[in-house]
């Protein structure tokens, strides 16, 4: 039992080094979905990387209407993406209203675009 535990725990081991080392397996590592980038996968702020890729910029309001979401949790996606740099906010007022803008950053579209190709990759996968 603890021989075919441990070998068990080695295979695992060597799936896991050929799944990140390219070298070893050059097509696992891009097809692997573990390896997608986890900012832009939740499917809110995806919604709202996609919106900003096609439009150049959006209000607090035009997002929330268009991903039908609630204020807080727009709130909380936008500013995970602020964060990781691929958006930018810019907050000014009109007369006294409060006016949020959000615009893609090209870290943003860069990581977009990685994204996409990177789900291409697994979609051709499957389809082989």
């Amino acid at each position: 039992m603890a021989a075919r535990s441990a070998a068990r725990k080695s295979e695992v081991r060597s799936q896991k080094s050929e799944v990140g080392n390219p070298s070893r397996n050059p097509h696992s590592a891009i097809r692997s979905p573990q390896l997608l980038d986890r900012v832009i996968h939740e499917r809110l702020r995806l919604g709202i990387v996609s919106a900003l890729a096609v439009n150049e910029r959006l209000t607090f309001n035009d997002l929330k209407r268009l991903l039908q979401t609630t204020d807080g949790n727009l709130s909380v996606h936008a500013r995970k993406l602020e964060d990781a740099q691929y958006i930018a906010c810019d907050k000014t007022f009109e007369g006294r209203m409060p006016r949020t803008e959000y615009r893609l950053t090209a870290a943003g579209r860069r990581a977009l675009e990685k994204y996409v190709a990177h789900m291409e990759a697994i979609l051709k996968a499957v389809r082989e």
